[in-house]
């Protein structure tokens, strides 16, 4: 069975002013705002939470938390990746032990693995623990491409169900689902080709964008899977000036700063990321006033 079906957001980690810590209320806050406006499932210490900042005691506490204020209403899923295996196995049991619902396991990056090696470090953690693995293949994150026959290989594994895939290259989404078959689930790592992803067999996307506009990517999805498809396509369309405006700096700089655009901040970045730059915030503005967001 599927972890989820439709969007799940891949959510921004609040922080108090200062920065130095985890503001839980804001947190649980954001948790009730996404299941109030339909999102899926709901993924923390992603990229976009800002996971290379995050001690191994935030992990804890923004997993748990995560996990009691969702409550089993949605599933939780903990980017629990890593480019030191070890690192990434304790990450990974951690999560299970919270309660978490699955794991997101990004390419080891800088280190720069092969095929073969990437493909034992997911085994070795796919072998230690008893909850689904969504692998997360993002190119321009981590320097490595894992292939789609690479990846067909990891599914042979009984934990290993899914992927995350951002390479943005829809002849990859369609060799994935040529090699791995429909039991396999791909989720569109890329806001601006949710449509197409699922046009390829994809079940649903981990998003982005779906922090300042929850039910229209939850329901872009579920169009789309309801046979909707040229109503899911407008969809898209409209909404794709807002996802590029979303990356024109490195995720998640420019959704922080929507946030804070609709009277939802949630605290500073932490560095090495800074605040956005004009005119990127301008095209910003542009693009939520565009959807009536602000």
């Amino acid at each position: 069975m599927s972890i989820f079906k439709g969007s799940a957001v891949a959510l921004v980690t609040p922080f108090t002013p200062d920065g130095s810590k985890i503001d839980v209320e804001r947190l649980i806050s954001l948790i009730e705002f996404h299941i109030e406006n339909g999102t899926d499932a709901i993924l923390v210490n992603g990229t976009t939470g800002e996971s290379p900042t995050q001690s191994k005691e935030e992990f804890e506490l923004l997993v748990s938390t995560t996990v009691q204020a969702v409550a089993k209403r949605v599933p939780v899923i903990a980017g629990a990746g890593s480019n030191n295996t070890t690192h990434s196995l304790e990450l990974s049991l951690s999560a299970q032990n919270m309660g978490a619902d699955a794991l997101l396991l990004i390419t080891p990056y800088y280190n720069k693995g092969t095929q073969t090696g990437n493909l034992q470090h997911f085994i070795a953690v796919a072998d230690r623990v008893d909850i689904p693995i969504i692998l997360y293949n993002v190119p321009g994150r981590t320097g490595i491409n894992l292939l789609p026959e690479t990846i067909a290989k990891a599914a042979e594994h009984p934990n290993i169900v899914a992927v995350k895939e951002a390479s943005g290259k829809i002849e990859q989404v369609l060799k994935i689902r040529e090699l791995c078959g429909s039991d396999f689930d791909i989720y569109s790592g890329n806001d601006d080709i949710i449509v197409p992803t699922l046009a390829c067999g994809g079940v649903g996307v981990i998003s982005v964008l779906a922090n300042v506009a929850p039910t229209a990517t939850h329901e872009m999805v579920m169009e789309y899977l309801n046979g909707n498809t040229n109503t899911a396509l407008e969809m898209q369309l409209k909404y794709n000036p807002l996802v590029r405006a979303l990356f024109t700096e490195p995720n998640p700089i420019a959704v922080k700063r929507a946030m804070e655009l609709i009277n939802m901040s949630c605290g500073p970045l932490r560095l090495p990321l800074t605040p956005l730059e004009e005119p990127h915030e301008a095209q910003l503005i542009e693009a939520l006033k565009d959807l009536s967001l602000i």
